[in-house]
């Protein structure tokens, strides 16, 4: 599946590189250590994803924040860039700095599961009933 992955971002990035540059050389060049750039980054955060229990959170944020932007550039106009960068780049942060945290402190208190781990009380009740 990752090499899949890797063969549709070597496609798609193909007419980005040559809207900035024409030489066979460059394009095929930045393909390739862009592909072992994203695969070692892949196996990197698969390593450690555990540890980013609320980065989804902080990226459900970033896309709220997106669509807002979005209805208040039909209302009053652009939104400054710096702005839109500095909230994403602060929600992004913070969910990772959180998320740290938040790991450092279940990995001192191991018995307080983090909220990738809970499971919904109605699926407890339920399963238990089940099962008994």
């Amino acid at each position: 599946m990752i090499e899949f992955a890797d063969l549709v971002f070597a496609v798609d990035s193909v007419p980005a590189i040559f809207a900035i540059t024409t030489d066979p050389y460059i394009v095929y060049t930045s393909n390739i250590f862009a592909i072992l750039g994203l695969r070692a980054l892949f196996f990197a955060l698969a390593a450690m994803i555990h540890r980013f229990a609320y980065l989804k959170y902080a990226l459900s944020l970033v896309l709220i924040f997106i669509g807002c932007k979005i209805f208040y550039a039909q209302v009053w106009g652009k939104l400054d860039p710096a702005i839109s960068l500095s909230v994403t780049v602060s929600l992004i942060i913070g969910g990772v700095v959180f998320s740290l945290l938040r790991s450092r402190k279940d990995d001192a208190n191991p018995g307080r599961q983090s909220p990738a781990q809970e499971v919904p009380a109605s699926r407890t009740s339920s399963s238990a009933s089940a099962d008994g």
